[in-house]
């Protein structure tokens, strides 16, 4: 069998969203990473294989930005029936086509060599070629869900419920267990014109009543799921995941054959369109970092010093027995959204070049039924990517940015787009000595370090087409970055797929509130204007382009809007 042999600066294992995010951040601020996948297609239990909706916190104006809503924005765009294969294409040219990125697919991290505390190297093997991945780093994140790396490295973690005492916390048990949430293969159907049979196996569960799917709902309603299928948390779901597959089967066809031939409800032009054979996870072994995030820390909304990250989906703590529990399946403990998620708890507490994101970080079990949903696990994977970066250009362990870079990890997240609630975004000496004209009577809010409406205060720019916004200097300055937040509506239901396929499937377009078309323009020493950009076909939240340029001012002139009369912008930052 061949090996192949990489030498990076930072090496991801785990292709879900939060690895995705986290091989990005890193490659784009020029960091050479390599990201290994045991799966032929990327994105976790957002992918094709699982079908998981992308979650993430409650609340108006409350949607999660950064590389997650570029992502999402890219496939309201171009997936309009919406595909699943597109999806994956998506997700696919984000990481194969990012510069400084290298991806393994079908690659399965089983070996770590260590160097006293650290981890040197790591192995996968490459099923589809036949072939050994050898990885040195100097920087490693586990972002597997399972955790791989901690048992290969001898990283602490935990697993399983904390007891209420432990850390004063009012859903745990009174005593530790190893009981976790369980998995499920999720199930979708489509709808058609005619009246179609289903014959389910034999070997398929057999439910023929409501009384035998207490509290579980069953018809076809836009948002069914079917994700209260679901067992294994009385089990082991790492080891033991093969077996719970095989169970989770028999109860997916049992019950698309109770919705098919026993159900009152009339499903009879409805079909199976798919049925998931590898098990999406909620939850496995979490890492001991330098700080455990507690229920009592989600309750008092995070205000922590060094947050990276924000969460705000409930504490949604699914019941270990899973479809077995008669009862309701989860309960949706209350969490204020937002709550902040410190830097902290994204890496490890003894080993030195681990970092960690996804469903996997430094939690209790009460914490992590909130952080683990994908759109939070996104921010954290941008949170670490950046923090590795700033870890290798600076020559730093992962506690070494917590302790010398904080406010530049801070500062570049919130300039890619990433918010930090109680956090205001620093605003460039450049932009604030300019002078600002508009045609725009709000026109100041652009500079104000808050890029979308919080509370009462919209921190926004009305505009409509043909107004601008211009900077202006007393002498011709140099600028080398502009910068400009649109407004995607950060209050839309934000689904990236649908969970079934009714007749009149709804379309997916771009959020009607972004700007369409626009152009910038600028000014020289002596006068001469030139027009240095310009987009007929805007569909993204955040712009960035980098251009060395000595200009005396500089004009963003709007176009076109999309479908409503005015749009909004948050931010024009020139530095």
């Amino acid at each position: 069998m061949r090996t192949i042999n990489h030498k990076v600066e930072f090496c991801v294992v785990g292709g879900g969203l939060s690895g995705m995010c986290a091989a990005i951040a890193a490659a784009r601020q020029g960091v050479k990473t390599l990201l290994m996948h045991d799966r032929p297609v990327l994105g976790g239990n957002a992918s094709s294989e699982i079908r998981m909706w992308v979650c993430g916190a409650h609340g108006d104006n409350n949607l999660e930005t950064g590389i997650i809503e570029e992502i999402r924005l890219e496939n309201l765009y171009r997936n309009n029936y919406p595909n699943y294969s597109v999806w994956d294409s998506i997700l696919y040219e984000k990481v194969k086509f990012q510069e400084n990125l290298t991806l393994l697919l079908n690659c399965s991290c089983n070996n770590a060599e260590m160097d006293g505390n650290k981890i040197k190297t790591i192995t996968g093997w490459q099923l589809t070629n036949e072939t050994w991945h050898k990885v040195e780093a100097k920087y490693f994140a586990d972002c597997s869900g399972d955790s791989i790396l901690a048992p290969l490295s001898g990283a602490e973690f935990r697993y399983g419920r904390e007891a209420a005492s432990e850390f004063g916390e009012s859903i745990e048990p009174e005593q530790a267990d190893s009981n976790t949430m369980g998995m499920s293969c999720l199930i979708q159907a489509r709808e058609t014109n005619s009246p179609e049979n289903f014959i389910p196996p034999a070997w398929a569960n057999k439910y023929t009543k409501a009384e035998d799917l207490p509290n579980r709902v069953t018809n076809m309603i836009p948002t069914q799921n079917f994700w209260w299928m679901e067992i294994g948390g009385q089990q082991d779901t790492v080891h033991d995941c093969e077996e719970i597959r095989d169970e989770l089967l028999k109860i997916g066809f049992g019950i698309w054959d109770y919705i098919k031939n026993y159900s009152e409800q009339d499903a009879s032009n409805w079909v199976l369109d798919w049925m998931g054979f590898l098990p999406g996870k909620r939850e496995s072994r979490r890492y001991i970092g330098d700080h455990i995030i507690t229920q009592n820390d989600v309750s008092s909304e995070g205000k922590f010093e060094d947050i990276v990250a924000f969460g705000g989906w409930s504490m949604d703590d699914h019941h270990p027995e899973g479809i077995k529990y008669p009862g309701k399946p989860t309960i949706f403990h209350p969490a204020p959204s937002p709550y902040g998620i410190p830097y902290r708890s994204l890496y490890s507490k003894n080993i030195d070049n681990l970092f960690f994101a996804g469903r996997n970080i430094s939690a209790t079990h009460a914490a992590m039924s909130s952080t683990r949903v994908m759109a939070t696990c996104s921010l954290l994977g941008q949170a670490v990517g950046t923090a590795a970066a700033i870890a290798t250009q600076n020559s730093l362990s992962p506690r070494g940015v917590y302790q010398n870079k904080l406010n530049e990890l801070q500062t570049q997240l919130q300039a890619d787009d990433c918010w930090l609630p109680g956090k205001k975004r620093s605003i460039s000496e450049l932009c604030q000595k300019s002078e600002l004209l508009s045609s725009c009577a709000d026109a100041e809010t652009v500079r104000n370090g808050f890029d979308r409406t919080i509370g009462e205060n919209a921190n926004y720019c009305t505009v409509k087409e043909n107004d601008y916004l211009e900077y202006r200097f007393e002498h011709a300055e140099e600028i080398s970055k502009i910068r400009i937040i649109f407004d995607s509506d950060l209050s839309r239901i934000a689904r990236n797929m649908l969970s079934n396929y009714p007749k009149d499937m709804p379309k997916y377009n771009p959020p009607e509130t972004l700007i369409k078309s626009f152009a910038l323009t600028i000014e020289a020493e002596n006068g001469k204007t030139t027009e240095i950009f310009n987009t007929n076909n805007n569909y993204q939240r955040l712009f960035q382009i980098n251009k060395n340029i000595n200009i005396k001012a500089i004009r963003l002139k709007i176009h076109e809007t999309r479908q409503t009369e005015t749009s909004k912008i948050f931010a024009f930052d020139i530095s």
